[in-house]
């Protein structure tokens, strides 16, 4: 059984190696990525309260973006109420997350 996670523990990230260069693009305008990820499954939460992804999404979704992800208005976070409580300290990376992406 994997250790569950407590408030203030790290998690580790990894991009596939043929990440679609939409998500890449997508995570490099963010100004706080885990704050804008916490957003994400916020929404999820309220939408569908807690479950496991894994058991509701295809392992294979064929992602691409056309025309639709083109020119798609971005809003600056640092304007946005949920930023005011953000701090950069954050986004930080201990040693610890770097050895396990190895």
């Amino acid at each position: 059984m994997k250790k569950q996670k407590k408030p203030g523990d790290n998690i580790s990230l990894k991009t596939k190696k043929n990440e679609a260069p939409a998500i890449i693009d997508w995570i490099n305008s963010q100004t706080n990525l885990m704050d804008s990820i916490r957003y994400l499954v916020e929404n999820e939460i309220k939408a569908n309260g807690v479950r496991n992804l894994q058991q509701h999404v295809p392992a294979d979704r064929g992602f691409a973006f056309g025309d639709e992800a083109q020119g798609m208005v971005q809003e600056d976070p640092k304007h946005s109420p949920e930023y005011d409580n953000v701090t950069d300290d954050e986004e930080e990376i201990d040693e610890d997350d770097i050895e396990s992406w190895t």
